[in-house]
C-alpha cells in the first residue's frame, strides 16, 4: 500500500495509441489554443483600449476572457506537450498545481457568470438604478469577490484531495489531473471526506445556477413587457450571449460529473471533459463577438488602426 508521499508522478489517459493521431492531436490543440488566445486576446485589448466599453458589463467580460485564458492555460499546453512527445507523465507537484489553478479558473468563471447574469438584470429590470447598484467600486469589489472565492475553494479542494493517502497506483483516467480522479485513487476509508468535497460543491453550484435562473425568469419578464419590438431586441442582443456561455458551461460540466454510471466509460469521459474544459474558454469570445455589434465595431476599429500603423511604418521604412 502507498500513501500520496511516495507518489512521484502520474500517469494521464492519452487521447490515442497511435503516433500518427497522436501527432493529429497535437496540431489540432494547438489550433484550439492559439484561437482561444485570439479570441480572448482581442476582447482583453479592444475592452481595455477603448473608453466607450468601460462599463460593467465590458468590465465583466474583460475578466471572464482572463479566466477562459487561465483555465485553458493550465490544461491544453500538457495535453499538447504529451501527445508531441509521446509522453503521459506528469509530476507530483505539477499535478497539484494543475488542480489548484484549474479549480480556481472554473470556480472563479462560476461566481462571475454569476455577477454578469446579476448585471444584466439590474440593467434590464432597474436601468434607472443601474448607475447606483453598479458604480466602478461595487464593480471592482464584485469582480474581486469571485476571484477571490475561487482562490479560496481551490486552496481548500487542493488541500483537501492531495491530503488523502492514495492507494490505488497513480493512473488517471484523464487528459490532465482533476479532483475526482485523484479521489479515485484515494482509501476506501476516506469516503467522508470525499462526501465533503462533493457536498460543499454541490451547494455552492446550485446557489450560482438558482441566482441565475431567478435573474433570467425576471429578466425575460421585464423584456417581454417591452413595448417596441427594437427595444426587446436590443434588450436580448445583451443577454443571449451570456445565456448561451452560461448554458454551454452548465451542461457540460453536469453531463461530465452526474452522468449515470451506467453509461460512464474512459472514452466518454475523456470527450465530455475536452468539452467542458476545452471548448468553453475558446467558443465564448465568438458567441459574444456574434451578438454584440458594439464590440465587433470597437474590435475591427482596433484591428484596421494597428493594421494601418504596420503598414504606414513599412512603407516609411521602405523610403529611408
Amino acid at each position: 500500500m502507498s500513501s500520496s508521499s511516495s507518489i512521484r508522478q502520474f500517469l494521464l489517459l492519452a487521447f490515442a495509441d497511435r503516433r500518427e493521431l497522436q501527432l493529429l492531436h497535437f496540431w489540432l490543440f494547438l489550433g484550439i489554443y492559439l484561437a482561444a488566445l485570439l479570441g480572448n486576446g482581442l476582447i482583453i485589448t479592444t475592452i481595455a483600449c477603448d473608453h466607450h466599453l468601460h462599463t460593467p458589463m465590458y468590465f465583466f467580460l474583460l475578466n471572464l476572457s482572463l479566466l477562459n485564458l487561465g483555465s485553458i492555460s493550465t490544461t491544453l499546453p500538457k495535453a499538447m506537450a504529451n501527445s508531441l512527445w509521446d509522453n503521459m507523465d506528469i509530476s507530483y507537484m505539477g499535478c497539484v498545481v494543475q488542480i489548484f489553478f484549474f479549480s480556481f479558473f472554473i470556480t472563479a468563471e462560476f461566481y462571475l457568470l454569476t455577477i454578469m447574469s446579476y448585471d444584466r438584470s439590474v440593467a434590464i429590470c432597474k436601468p434607472l438604478h443601474y448607475g447606483t447598484l453598479l458604480g466602478s467600486r461595487a464593480c471592482v469589489h464584485m469582480a474581486a469577490a469571485a476571484w477571490g472565492t475561487g482562490f479560496l475553494t481551490a486552496l481548500l479542494h487542493t488541500a483537501n484531495t492531495f491530503s488523502l493517502p492514495h492507494c490505488q497506483g497513480n493512473a488517471l483516467d484523464q487528459f490532465f489531473c482533476e479532483i475526482p480522479q485523484i479521489l479515485k485513487l484515494s482509501c476506501s476509508h476516506s469516503y467522508l471526506r470525499k462526501i465533503w468535497v462533493v457536498v460543499i460543491g454541490c451547494c455552492f453550484g446550485f446557489g450560482c445556477f438558482a441566482f441565475i435562473m431567478v435573474s433570467y425568469v425576471e429578466i425575460f419578464r421585464a423584456v417581454l413587457r417591452i413595448p417596441s419590438e427594437q427595444g426587446r431586441h436590443k434588450a436580448f442582443s445583451t443577454c443571449l450571449p451570456h445565456l448561451a456561455v452560461v448554458s454551454l458551461f452548465i451542461s457540460t460540466g453536469i453531463f461530465a460529473y452526474l452522468k449515470p454510471p451506467s453509461i460512464s466509460s474512459p472514452s466518454l469521459d475523456l470527450v465530455l471533459s475536452f468539452l467542458y474544459s476545452v471548448v468553453p474558454p475558446a467558443v465564448n469570445p465568438l458567441i459574444y463577438s456574434l451578438r454584440n455589434q458594439e464590440l465587433k465595431g470597437a474590435a475591427w476599429k482596433l484591428m484596421t488602426s494597428f493594421f494601418s500603423q504596420i503598414i504606414k511604418c513599412s512603407i516609411f521604412h521602405a523610403y529611408n
